[in-house]
């Protein structure tokens, strides 16, 4: 099972330049106040910036791994959904980094997190 399956992330569109999906707010991402919890928001990122990463260069042999996850809270989200659209700033030779928006149903920005991504070679 991924990460993605484990706390059902939706929704996913995946590109070389632009990545989004959803996430339903439960109990099983929740803080004990109630609120989602930060390092929930920061898997989504990370998951749909790595996958975007590995489905563009999926057919040039390279493996796409987090390398940094750097998240900025704004606002808690505590029921709906959690939606996420990324976006790349750098695609180089060796990383890629990707600016991600998490915002809540009404649209507000609820976190900001910026993603780099490791290219590697393929083992296979």
């Amino acid at each position: 099972m991924s990460i993605d399956e484990l706390i059902g992330l939706t929704d996913l569109e995946c590109g070389p330049d632009h990545a989004r999906g959803r996430l339903a707010v439960t109990d099983a991402i929740r803080q004990p106040f109630g609120i989602v919890h930060g390092g929930a928001l920061a898997v989504i990122a990370e998951s749909l910036c790595s996958r975007a990463t590995r489905e563009a260069l999926a057919e040039d042999g390279v493996v796409a791994v987090g390398q940094s996850n750097r998240a900025t809270f704004l606002r808690p989200i505590s029921a709906g959904h959690v939606n996420a659209e990324a976006s790349p700033r750098h695609r180089g030779r060796g990383t890629w980094v990707w600016d991600c928006e998490l915002s809540d149903d009404e649209g507000r920005l609820c976190a900001l997190v910026r993603i780099t991504i490791a290219l590697r070679p393929s083992a296979e």
